[in-house]
């Protein structure tokens, strides 16, 4: 499958990295990291909060590379690439999407560690629904620069 970007200004392990990562089972095995992340706090469950990070950092290299790019998570990824090196406004949409998220996800950890369950799931699902509108955006930068 060809690259969504000219490589030439990436690193063998830029190409590497982005290639594995746009596997959809990659992208869709992190989706529920966040979950697993805050259940093991709620819970002081300290080897399955180390596993779960350790899975994320090595996730997007355990995954062969998508035979095309028809996946939407295939689409996220591409167009995150793209994204990335985009000159864009820091507090512009959909940057906005992703400080949200973090806000979201900051709270959901106070709320997880502070045993404040209710408050610790609905900080948790609306910090995933902004990844999810975020990544939602990554597809139509994407779709926009296949379509050029």
């Amino acid at each position: 499958m060809d690259s969504p970007l000219p490589d030439s200004d990436a690193s063998t392990l830029d190409r590497y990295f982005w290639a594995r990562h746009a596997n959809p089972r990659s992208g869709w095995s992190r989706v529920a990291s966040l979950p697993l992340v805050m259940t093991c706090l709620y819970y002081r469950h300290w080897r399955g909060l180390a596993a779960t990070l350790a899975f994320v950092v090595l996730n997007p290299f355990l995954f062969a590379p998508p035979d095309d790019d028809s996946a939407w998570m295939t689409k996220v990824v591409y167009g995150e690439r793209i994204w990335t090196r985009m000159d864009h406004d820091r507090f512009g949409y959909p940057t906005i999407l992703n400080y949200a998220n973090g806000a979201a996800a900051f709270y959901a950890v106070y709320a997880a560690l502070r045993r404040r369950p209710a408050e610790m799931a609905l900080a948790t699902a609306l910090s995933m629904a902004f990844k999810l509108w975020f990544v939602a955006e990554m597809v139509h930068i994407y779709e926009a620069e296949r379509s050029n």
